[in-house]
């Protein structure tokens, strides 16, 4: 993950200089732009590991940067954005950015968040197996394991939690989930899917009550987060 580049694209100078020197003391190379049609001029031209994309530029749009580069870019997209409202992160994450994080932010969650989109953009394929401590899933037998004792989940349960594992720490939005797992007559079925969250959680989690995998984003959705 060191010498990864990261390209920030926002128009305040004072952010960009706090990204650069966070960033830089993590050891990645920042590549700057403070308009939309710079920074997709430089992914064009030299395509960065990651993306952190403001939503309120001078000349275009953050929301429609984002759409433009879904296109073609396939690496991490995490929105930094003064725009808090669940609607504003709802349509950035439908439309294909990895993460949102409100300004203003912690360096040390952003760093978290980078380095888990960083990771998940670059997945082992041949890694069938992924073991969490706790309990293990095999997506070649399709079987979930807790304590070493098989999970009894049923066939949609299993899809549920095999999607959001292969997304760890992204933040998967109910539309989104609803719309992969049961298909698109189900998109308005929020309740639905937190009866699946619910039954998951207390097959899979220590304590359901306060579960560390399946994480809930308020409005949002949900993401799973690897201990």
């Amino acid at each position: 993950m060191s010498n990864a580049t990261v390209l920030v694209i926002d128009d305040e100078a004072q952010i960009r200089k706090l990204l650069s020197i966070t960033l830089q003391s993590h050891d990645f190379n920042v590549v700057e732009a403070s308009t939309a049609k710079e920074g997709l001029a430089i992914v064009v031209s030299h395509p960065p590991d990651l993306v952190l994309l403001d939503l309120g530029l001078p000349d275009r749009s953050g929301h429609d940067v984002l759409i433009h580069l879904r296109e073609w870019y396939i690496n991490p997209i995490i929105i930094l954005s003064v725009q808090s409202s669940e609607e504003d992160i709802v349509k950035a994450l439908d439309h294909g950015a990895n993460d949102y994080l409100v300004k203003p932010f912690r360096t040390g969650e952003l760093m978290a968040r980078i380095r888990s989109a960083i990771r998940k953009g670059n997945p082992e394929e041949s890694n069938s197996r992924i073991d969490f401590q706790d309990f293990e899933i095999d997506f070649a037998s399709r079987t979930v394991k807790k304590n070493n004792m098989i999970v009894k989940l049923t066939a949609t349960e299993y899809s549920l939690l095999a999607l959001m594992v292969k997304n760890e720490g992204k933040v998967l939005t109910h539309h989104y989930l609803l719309n992969q797992i049961w298909g698109p007559s189900y998109k308005n079925e929020s309740q639905y899917l937190r009866v699946f969250i619910a039954q998951l959680r207390k097959k899979i989690e220590s304590d359901p009550n306060r579960p560390s995998h399946i994480v809930t984003e308020s409005g949002v959705g949900y993401r799973f987060v690897a201990k």
